[in-house]
């Protein structure tokens, strides 16, 4: 267990909410639920069993994918036991998209996938204590089912007509695409899964983003039919900005939990760069800052929101949740530096190189002049361009001014590289080759 995620959660529910389903109400992470009343009282009571499941689709779990984490997490600290659920069996089928057929990846893909998730999971998660979470893999009671055995046991409950009205499915049916019956079968497997996980542990909720509404009650549905018990299922919203634009993707790029395929700069530049229309809602959902402290940020943006006091905490909390305390604060003395509050030669190397890498540069031999480097990174479009911002006092190369044309790039700051800047907010990396 990394110390990311749980030494930033609060050790228990917030004292102010009577349960922790009043918490998620407050927190909006409620979109659409089982019966709220039995859910409520189910939640106030014993200890129970609840799950989430993720599929390898991807080798990284994604910032959607962090709603359903964190959700997870307040439920454990409310007491309830978590399963965290990787699909090896349903990742080499996929959900339906409401467009077009995945295309399937192989069998060595999807297992590596599943280790690369299992290990992100299993961050959000305490595996000790009485609720002590567990770790399942939907592979390991589907590979050994035959396919009459499916059709007997499971396939026998499902009523076709039912099947064909769920979202994903009817936006294929409408589609030139169509849907193929491997993918119009997964709803049945996931159903299966909460079947299982009822049977092996007495699970009795299983949280999903509301997207996935048809395939959660796929498993409700399973479970009366076959077990006469009652399980719930909880969709929470799907996270779009005010404007109505989809949340965490940016020219196609998702902001991914793996720190490989997005840099901690990157995940806090992301959150940093928050709308104060959205920002009181992102800390709700994405941080454990009690109800009382988010009400002062609510203030804050109100009465103060130049300071933005609120983005600055949620970019703080969410990517020391994900990438931990220290490497959040490598990332924040970085941001400081390159925008002329701290010093760029005592940045960490690693991170340095990762904040460079989301601005605008250039990759240049050592010894090139400043005036090509200006011209390379697009700080400016000409040589004539480049000497007159020189010879006005408006360019700065590794924090200091630039006052000699002839002056050259050395990659001086550590991991060898150096920082242009171009007025006071203008910047661009310069790597050496």
């Amino acid at each position: 267990m990394s110390e990311s995620a749980l030494t930033t959660a609060a050790p228990a529910i917030d004292p102010t909410f009577e349960n922790v389903w009043d918490e998620l109400l407050w927190r909006g992470l409620v979109h659409v639920s089982t019966d709220q009343e039995a859910l409520r009282a189910l939640l106030a009571g014993d200890p129970i069993t609840y799950y989430c499941g993720f599929d390898p689709t991807a080798p990284s779990l994604h910032l959607g994918n962090l709603v359903q984490l964190l959700t997870m997490r307040r439920l454990q600290l409310a007491g309830h036991k978590p399963l965290g659920l990787v699909g090896g069996s349903t990742g080499l089928i996929g959900d339906p998209r409401p467009t077009a057929e995945r295309t399937l990846n192989t069998r060595e893909t999807v297992a590596e996938w599943v280790d690369r998730l299992r290990a992100q999971v299993e961050r959000y998660l305490s595996f000790d204590g009485d609720n002590a979470a567990r770790m399942v893999n939907n592979l390991d009671w589907t590979a050994p089912m035959s396919a009459i055995d499916f059709l007997r046991e499971i396939g026998k409950h499902y009523r076709v007509g039912t099947m064909l009205k769920k979202d994903a499915v009817a936006a294929r049916l409408n589609s030139d695409e169509g849907i193929s019956y491997t993918e119009f079968s997964y709803q049945i497997l996931q159903g299966m899964d909460y079947l299982e996980l009822y049977r092996q542990y007495g699970c009795v909720l299983q949280t999903g983003g509301s997207d996935q509404w048809g395939n959660l009650t796929s498993g409700t549905d399973l479970i009366r039919r076959a077990e006469g018990v009652a399980a719930h299922a909880i969709g929470t919203p799907l996270i779009t900005n005010s404007d109505g634009t989809k949340f965490g993707k940016s020219e196609g790029n998702a902001i991914w939990l793996d720190a490989e395929m997005c840099s901690p700069y990157r995940m806090y530049q992301f959150w940093l760069s928050t709308t104060d229309s959205d920002v009181i809602d992102r800390l709700k959902v994405f941080t454990f800052l009690s109800r009382a402290e988010i009400d002062e940020y609510a203030a804050l943006v109100e009465a103060e929101p130049f300071r933005r006091a609120a983005q600055k905490r949620l970019a703080l909390e969410v990517t020391a949740t994900v990438h931990g305390r220290d490497a959040t604060a490598a990332v924040i003395a970085a941001s400081d530096a390159l925008f002329g509050q701290g010093d760029l030669t005592a940045l960490d190397a690693a991170t340095l190189r990762s904040a460079l890498d989301e601005l605008p540069n250039t990759t240049v031999a050592a010894g090139t002049p400043v005036v090509e480097a200006l011209v390379a990174t697009g700080l400016v479009s000409s040589l004539g361009e480049a000497r007159r911002a020189i010879g006005q006092g408006g360019v700065s190369l590794d924090g200091e001014r630039v006052d000699d044309e002839s002056a050259t790039v050395q990659g001086g700051l550590p991991g060898g590289v150096s920082v242009l800047r171009r007025g006071k907010k203008t910047l661009a990396g310069v790597f050496i080759a």
